[in-house]
């Protein structure tokens, strides 16, 4: 993608995050040409209004660069199945957001000729403008074959991240820490926050807000240190 190139940008998937993505893409310039019907249409046209709601085949038919934002198990069917009804275009962006996988689930587009990126955004998605302000904060885990790494570095940019490559062999390993932190990081909130409605306290988010988030950041603080984290008090 030659620097200052706008696309018609198709969005596969109306969850929590594929509405986001392509508000942050319209916010760097590129024009949104569809959107598939998903699980929350109300929110998905709440950002990205105006937006035409179409079938995928359609999408990628009008789309130079198409996001795929759907659950992990639809990925792999998804895009075999729009290679197999030629939905496919030579030199067709196509990008998909699954942490868990890297290009090599795009294969059935990429020998059509399409090239296969992979940015992942590592945020929670909400679904919500309040995304927008997150991706500016945030790193994207972006795998893609080595011509084409820059176009996919620099989607990552225009979203507002600061992308960090990943290899092809170590999505897996990639996934994993980001469910690991994700999910035990709700476990213990939720475990503690049952703890202190128990004993009467009737906001017990807010009351361990403030603990939690410096705790939070004093452990990363602590894990970017290269000499460690301290060992006293």
């Amino acid at each position: 993608m030659a620097a200052g190139a706008r696309l018609g940008v198709g969005i596969i998937g109306a969850g929590r995050v594929g509405p986001v993505i392509g508000a942050a893409l319209a916010g760097a310039g590129h024009a949104i040409t569809g959107i598939t019907s998903g699980s929350d249409d109300e929110r998905a046209s709440a950002i990205l209004p105006e937006v035409p709601v179409l079938d995928a085949l359609e999408v990628v038919r009008r789309s130079e660069l198409v996001v795929i934002a759907v659950p992990h198990d639809e990925l792999p069917g998804l895009v075999r199945g729009i290679a197999d009804a030629g939905g496919w275009q030579i030199g067709q962006l196509v990008l998909h957001t699954d942490p868990a996988f890297g290009t090599d689930v795009l294969r059935a587009a990429a020998e059509k000729g399409a090239i296969p990126l992979a940015v992942h955004p590592a945020i929670a998605f909400t679904g919500t403008s309040i995304d927008l302000r997150q991706l500016r904060a945030a790193f994207a885990a972006v795998t893609a074959p080595a011509p084409v790494l820059p176009i996919a570095q620099a989607l990552a940019v225009e979203l507002g991240c600061e992308p960090v490559v990943i290899a092809e062999a170590d999505r897996a390993a990639y996934a994993e820490a980001i469910t690991t932190a994700t999910t035990f990081s709700r476990s213990i909130i939720g475990q503690a926050t049952g703890l202190l409605r128990g004993i009467g306290i009737d906001n017990p988010g807010g009351y361990l807000s403030a603990l939690v988030s410096s705790t939070v950041e004093q452990a990363l603080r602590d894990a970017s240190d290269p000499l460690g984290p301290p060992t006293g008090l």
